[in-house]
């Protein structure tokens, strides 16, 4: 089996450990809060473990824009999820839509459009992945780098004023860069921060580091 594949078998069995900081105590996992700005991170399996949030929010008849920073999305696991739930696929297709982002610019731009795209696809939740760490390319010079991302910043903002749940999955804190602030910009404007960890007795651990009031309605 290649190594790719079995690593996937790993996050599949994978059994979930709610855990609490002195602060404050985990949510549920697998569940997104409405109206918060979220930041799930502290894994390298984050962007595949995005789809782990979506069949409550789809059976929910809830509408998802995934804006993929990581080319993750999984067609094949979205159906099965509906499978396994007597439903057919399209059932869930018809309620997420997906765009690609393969650069930190396209990225930005695809944020930026976000409010458009609501115009014409009424989406419950907004889940974008690889953010910042698309930023981080070392092939981008440090000056254009900041720059995109600090668009892309205000774009989020700007979105987290709609009634519309945002959560970001990044695997920023594996990298080695001096960019690592962008993240750190990035959690202080969240409203809720989840550290989830893969722990050695093959456990998922999801520690909240930071919460704040949801938005009001």
């Amino acid at each position: 089996m290649p190594a790719s594949r079995r690593q996937w078998f790993v996050i599949m069995s994978l059994l979930i450990a709610s855990t609490h900081t002195a602060k404050h105590a985990a949510p549920t996992p697998w569940i997104l809060p409405d109206r918060a700005f979220t930041i799930l991170y502290g894994c390298p399996e984050m962007p595949r473990l995005s789809h782990y949030f979506l069949p409550r929010i789809l059976l929910n008849q809830g509408r998802v824009l995934y804006l993929d920073g990581a080319n993750q999305i999984s067609p094949l696991l979205i159906a099965r999820f509906a499978r396994q739930r007597g439903l057919e696929p399209s059932a869930f297709n018809s309620l997420i839509r997906v765009s690609r982002a393969f650069t930190c610019f396209q990225l930005t731009e695809l944020i930026r459009r976000v409010p458009k795209i609501l115009e014409v696809f009424a989406a419950d939740v907004l889940i974008v992945i690889a953010l910042p760490d698309l930023f981080f390319d070392e092939d981008v010079r440090d000056r254009e780098a900041r720059a995109s991302f600090e668009h892309a910043l205000e774009g989020l903002l700007e979105i987290a004023m709609l009634p519309i749940s945002i959560a970001v999955f990044s695997d920023a804190t594996s990298f080695k860069t001096k960019r690592r602030d962008f993240f750190q910009q990035l959690c202080k404007q969240a409203s809720q921060v989840l550290r989830v960890e893969a722990r050695s007795d093959s456990e998922l651990s999801f520690t909240c580091e930071k919460t704040a009031p949801l938005l009001s309605q």
